[in-house]
């Protein structure tokens, strides 16, 4: 007998075994995909309460979906958010541009002009359909697949395609990787390689706009693996107590590199439910669908405005392609995949309802396709003016002790005086 009367060698009797989970994906290279075990409600049918309510009244809404497009290509239901042919004929070129800007920066990669970028392919109508409902001087705090808001906000695409390659023109001087932009004057963050960082910072941000008593509010993405970092938790804490406007989006495109979501927690339940926990507003959208990603956005960034506090979005999507130029996601899953995502492609789906409105047509969406590819092509000859990775045009060498301190210490002015000297001494030919 232990102390307290406590049997340390008590029998379990006929008690099983305790055994360890695993998640493990449906579909591995080579096997055929079957996603009848996706519950996928029809357009049109959920309900869309009113901006102001009560959080708990959008609960069911993150188990349900918030979808527009129906299978006939018409907008229906509550949420459809009823915009003009030509906002729409926006929204889908801004989207066909992030998809060719996307193509040329990959091919760029292999061809070695710059060492690494990330596509957004399937997954374009979540950044640029958030971006115009979003106000223009709102807050983002983007991850690394939102490359669309930049385009939508009009950022040059020279200069995004100065940084990819880290030439002389780059405004981050070489600092950052590869995509990870920053726009100040676009309301674009910094993006940030480290996972979840940007839901505290959006949520700090917005509650410094609710201080000074300012009318913007903020915006963060992160993916779905990263909501099971301890970040995602704070930050919504935070936002909870203290209300802050802002609206926290989680793209659950399947697979975080090449842990698929059941590693975050998707085979309990949706990441949209976990609003409920902190008493907070929360949606789900299928975010193949620009115009419900666009209905969805608007309503809580409008709820954020009136001082109803925060609202979580899932957007249900599909990595169409492979996590980074440095994945390779035949090794992991399934091709067909892909090919039987039941909520297809945002650019097509918009597309169709284009023209089954009679406000497109083929022609006018291959003409498009035209134009928007030889306007990256120019964007990216203009660019190479400037150099590419590895071929010498890059920011003076004593840029590297610049912008840290706002007046240099004596030590570091010293060192950088001695890296020039030394190095025009090994080259002499060098210039800065």
């Amino acid at each position: 007998m232990a102390e307290h009367g406590i049997r340390l060698d008590r029998r379990r009797g006929n008690l099983p075994a305790l055994e360890f989970y695993v998640p493990e994906p449906r579909y591995r290279p080579g096997d055929a995909v079957d996603y009848s075990h996706l519950q996928i409600p029809k357009a049109g049918v959920a309900s869309r309460p009113d901006e102001t309510c009560e959080a708990c009244e959008t609960w069911p809404l993150t188990t349900d979906m918030v979808r527009v497009l129906s299978e006939d290509d018409r907008a229906v239901g509550p949420w459809n958010p009823k915009l003009d042919p030509e906002t729409m004929r926006r929204l889908l070129r801004i989207m066909a541009l992030t998809r060719a800007f996307d193509d040329r920066m990959y091919r760029g990669q292999r061809q070695g002009k710059t060492s690494f970028y990330m596509k957004s392919t399937g997954e374009e109508a979540i950044s640029v359909a958030c971006a115009f409902a979003l106000a223009d001087d709102d807050m983002v705090f983007p991850s690394y697949r939102q490359q669309g808001i930049l385009i939508s906000r009009g950022y040059p695409l020279v200069e995004m395609i100065n940084q990819i390659f880290s030439n002389r023109a780059d405004r981050l001087k070489g600092r950052q990787l590869p995509v990870m932009y920053s726009a100040r004057d676009y309301g674009f963050f910094t993006i940030s390689g480290n996972l979840a960082t940007q839901f505290p910072q959006a949520v700090g941000w917005s509650m410094a706009s609710a201080i000074k008593g300012d009318t913007r509010i903020a915006t963060a993405f992160i993916g779905e693996g990263s909501s099971a970092e301890g970040d995602f938790h704070a930050a919504i804490t935070f936002a909870a107590v203290y209300n802050a406007p802002v609206v926290l989006n989680i793209v659950n495109n399947q697979w975080a590199i090449s842990s698929f979501s059941g590693f975050a927690g998707a085979e309990r339940t949706t990441f949209a439910a976990r609003a409920a926990g902190y008493g907070i507003a929360g949606l789900r959208v299928d975010g193949n669908d620009a115009l419900a990603v666009y209905a969805a956005m608007d309503w809580a960034a409008n709820r954020a405005r009136a001082n109803k506090g925060p609202t979580l979005i899932e957007h249900f999507t599909y990595r169409a392609e492979g996590h980074s130029t440095s994945d390779d996601p035949n090794a992991y899953r399934s091709a067909q995949e892909r090919e039987e995502w039941p909520l297809g492609d945002p650019v097509m789906r918009l597309k169709r309802h284009l023209i089954a409105v009679g406000e497109w047509s083929e022609e006018r969406q291959e003409a498009m396709d035209r134009e928007v590819a030889e306007e990256v092509k120019a964007a990216t000859k203009e660019a190479e003016k400037n150099g590419v990775l590895g071929h010498g045009l890059h920011h003076p060498f004593h840029t590297m002790f610049e912008d840290v301190f706002e007046d240099l210490p004596w030590h570091l002015q010293e060192q950088a005086e001695q890296a020039i000297r030394e190095r025009q001494i090994k080259w002499p030919e060098w210039k800065e």
